[in-house]
C-alpha cells in the first residue's frame, strides 16, 4: 500500500493564470514500492498567525481582525486561506508537481486583509492534505485514501505575496462597495467631470480635509 510524504520546496508567482495565483512546488514520495497511476489530491491551506512575529505598524493594521495586542493571546487564531484539488499524475518514488492557488485582492477577505497588513518576513502556512490514490497492486488497479494526518509546512515571504499582486494590479488596490453608494460615486463623477475614480475620490478626501479644517 502506497506510504506517501509531502513536501513543499518552493513557491513562486504564476505570471499568466487567469486571477493573481501562486504556485507552489509540491514534492510527493512514496515509501511503498507499488507504482503510482494517479492521485486526486485535494490541499486545504491554513495561516498559522500565532507563529510570526508583527511589527507595531502590523500589529496596528491588524486591529480590525484581531483586535488590541493585548488580546491577540486568545484572538489569534489559525484561519483557513484556500482549498484546492490537483490531478497528480502517474509516477514511482517521488514526482514534483504545481499546486497553483489563486488569489484575491478583495479586501472584504480576511486573507486579503491579512496579507495587505504583513510588511515583511514570511506567512507561516500549514498544508493538509487528502484524497484519493490510485495504485498498480497486487490484484490489479487498487484505490486508497490519503490518510488525514499528512500534512506539510512552508513559510511564505511575504515578499512574494506583494510581487504577485503588483504583477496583475501594478500600483493597484481594490475597493467593493455597495451598489448604491457606487450610482452616487458614478453620478458625482460624472456631474463634476471626473475623468478617473482615483480623481473621484481624491476631490472628496480634498473636499472633506477642507471641511474639516474650516469647523
Amino acid at each position: 500500500m502506497p506510504d506517501l510524504e509531502f513536501h513543499i520546496e518552493d513557491a513562486g508567482v504564476a505570471p499568466f493564470a487567469a486571477v493573481p495565483s501562486l504556485l507552489f512546488k509540491l514534492r510527493i514520495e512514496n515509501r511503498a514500492v507499488e507504482p503510482i497511476r494517479s492521485i486526486m489530491l485535494k490541499t486545504q491551506i491554513q495561516i498559522v498567525t500565532s507563529q510570526r512575529h508583527y511589527s507595531d505598524q502590523e500589529q496596528e493594521r491588524l486591529l480590525e481582525l484581531f483586535g488590541q495586542p493585548q488580546r491577540w493571546g486568545e484572538t489569534l487564531k489559525t484561519m483557513a486561506w484556500a482549498n484546492t484539488i490537483v490531478l497528480v499524475p502517474a509516477f514511482s518514488g517521488s514526482t514534483v508537481v504545481d499546486v497553483p492557488v489563486p488569489c484575491t485582492y478583495d479586501f472584504d477577505v480576511v486573507s486579503s486583509k491579512y496579507f495587505h497588513a504583513l510588511e515583511d518576513g514570511e506567512i507561516p502556512l500549514e498544508f493538509l492534505f487528502s484524497g484519493t490514490i490510485f495504485y498498480a497492486g497486487g490484484a490489479g488497479l487498487q484505490v486508497v485514501h490519503i490518510p488525514w494526518e499528512k500534512e506539510a509546512t512552508f513559510r511564505l515571504p511575504v515578499h512574494l505575496w506583494k510581487e504577485m499582486m503588483d504583477h496583475y494590479f501594478p500600483n493597484s488596490a481594490w475597493l467593493r462597495v455597495r451598489r448604491d453608494v457606487f450610482d452616487q460615486l458614478n453620478r458625482y463623477k460624472m456631474k463634476q467631470g471626473l475623468p478617473t475614480w482615483e480623481s473621484t475620490l481624491e476631490k472628496l478626501l480634498q473636499a472633506s480635509a477642507e471641511k474639516v479644517a474650516d469647523s
